[in-house]
């Protein structure tokens, strides 16, 4: 297979995908119309690319077969474009989740000790230890988990080390959950806002959690509470955070914004690093070697088991429910052309397939085929398909 590496990627992963026998092209510097020439000229059957945005253009320049994201987020991919082509569409997930927790924390410990303001204030020869003898502390505040996956459960043994209280609302948290993780469960994110200390987010962006963080949300907080966001910076409506800022002295540490570039390098302004009492970073949440060799290896698994099985491990954009009404089953003989005797009879029939397996018995000499269908056989449709000298019998069920 001929794999295209579209960013910045390991060593240890280009040196892996080799040895499965994939042709590889790197080139961390394709981007936009770059990258569709990139894709139409080389042709690759696999994308692989960590921040560089996939728009449809892109999608429909070659025959790719299967995008990898090398991370978590799938926001900047047109899954949906992907998925009418017939293009897989898989992440990593998990894998940068320790490096993500230890960036928050940092974050955390910057605004309570202030320390970009002490290192920049030392930087200009002054002296100022009155200004910074005034921090909270961290030990027995409470931290409050806007989301409860794999990074917002990083977050919580490094929370409890520095002696700190955990509340949480994730869509998927339970009161049985937050109880075996020892944390406090918060039916609403309003709940957590208005609880804790320090609010740290780590949800996906998707439709339900666009703008989660908003004015009501940050009217909630506690005044002078720390605000966290390593996750996606469309999660926060930023005009609402700005205004947290100024009026309610709401402390920011920021690793997205919405107006990040979409190079690595490249100007860059926003409102809210203007303020005094925001630290930002440069979405390097997931930039630790750690993680990234770890993506890396993730990455060439996907690549393994995508050649090996026809199966994409972490794909992301496969039907959950598909229109399939009913339910062929087939026991048949392990002979050539029996099932596609049984398909010419179901498009005569005008009966589309949606999804099928065939299980082969051991010693390769029967076989049952499952065939989900979106209307049911007539059963002179069944009388044809039985009339087949290699088939036991042919039955259908509504799913």
């Amino acid at each position: 297979m001929k794999v295209l590496v579209a960013d910045k990627f390991e060593q240890s992963g280009l040196d892996g995908l080799r040895a499965l026998g994939c042709e590889v092209i790197y080139d961390p510097s394709l981007k936009e119309e770059s990258l569709i020439e990139a894709l139409r000229l080389h042709n690759p059957d696999i994308l692989v690319v960590r921040s560089t945005k996939v728009t449809a253009p892109m999608l429909e320049a070659g025959d790719l077969s299967l995008v990898i994201r090398a991370g978590a987020g799938v926001n900047t991919i047109d899954v949906a474009t992907a998925s009418k082509r017939g293009i897989y569409v898989a992440n990593c997930p998990g894998k940068n989740a320790i490096a993500v927790a230890e960036l928050a924390f940092g974050l955390i410990l910057s605004l309570d000790r202030r320390i970009p303001d002490n290192v920049q204030q030392l930087r200009e020869g002054r002296w100022n230890k009155k200004e910074f003898s005034e921090a909270r502390g961290l030990a027995g505040q409470t931290l409050g988990l806007i989301g409860v996956g794999n990074i917002g459960r990083e977050m919580i043994p490094r929370a409890r080390a520095f002696g700190m209280r955990v509340i949480a609302w994730s869509r998927s948290l339970t009161p049985e959950t937050a109880e075996a993780l020892q944390i406090g469960y918060r039916a609403t994110p309003l709940d957590v806002a208005s609880e804790a200390d320090i609010v740290s987010v780590h949800v996906a962006l998707t439709p339900e959690t666009h703008h989660l963080c908003g004015r009501a949300f940050f009217e909630a907080m506690k005044p002078g509470a720390y605000f966290i966001n390593t996750a996606r910076a469309e999660v926060v409506d930023e005009e609402a955070l700005l205004w947290a800022v100024r009026e309610k002295g709401i402390r920011a540490g920021l690793d997205v914004f919405s107006t990040e570039p979409a190079a690595a390098e490249g100007a860059f302004d926003n409102p809210l690093v203007h303020l005094p009492n925001v630290y930002g970073t440069h979405h390097i949440g997931a930039s630790t070697q750690q993680a990234q060799e770890a993506i890396a290896e993730e990455v060439v698994n996907i690549v393994r088991t995508y050649m090996q099985t026809g199966h994409v491990p972490n794909v992301v954009n496969l039907a959950k429910r598909t229109p399939a009404r009913y339910l062929l089953v087939v026991r048949h003989l392990d002979r050539v052309g029996v099932l596609a005797h049984v398909f010419d009879c179901l498009r005569e029939a005008q009966i589309n397939v949606q999804e099928t397996e065939n299980i082969i018995f051991e010693g390769a000499e029967a076989a049952v085929a499952r065939i989900q269908l979106d209307s049911e056989p007539s059963a002179e449709v069944l009388r044809a398909i039985r009339s087949n000298s290699n088939i036991f019998s042919a039955v259908v069920m509504p799913l």
